[in-house]
């Protein structure tokens, strides 16, 4: 759960739908299934940006362009990258 305020999906405006909607299209097909954001609860990194659909937007599609399914790493290589990063950065997630 987010320590901060964030605008529960529920009552999302038309900018911030879109921006999520938007962000959840570019990732890899392996995300599909629901999370519990999709399921009405507000929790995770995403929501901490709901006060800012634009940066929620910009921030995230960067993160789906970099796990596109296009590049030439696999998605194993990918996770890899990610845990590193998230290691030296000490980051829990």
């Amino acid at each position: 759960m987010a320590w901060i305020k964030t605008v529960p999906l529920a009552e999302a405006d038309d900018q911030l739908r879109a921006a999520m909607e938007a962000q959840h299209a570019l990732y890899p097909e392996e995300y599909a299934e629901p999370t519990s954001a999709d399921r009405g609860v507000d929790e995770g990194i995403i929501s901490t940006h709901t006060l800012i659909p634009d940066a929620l937007h910009h921030a995230f599609a960067t993160f789906g362009s970099l796990m596109s399914p296009d590049l030439p790493l696999s998605r194993r290589q990918h996770e890899m990258i990610t845990t590193v990063v998230s290691a030296t950065n000490r980051c829990v997630y």
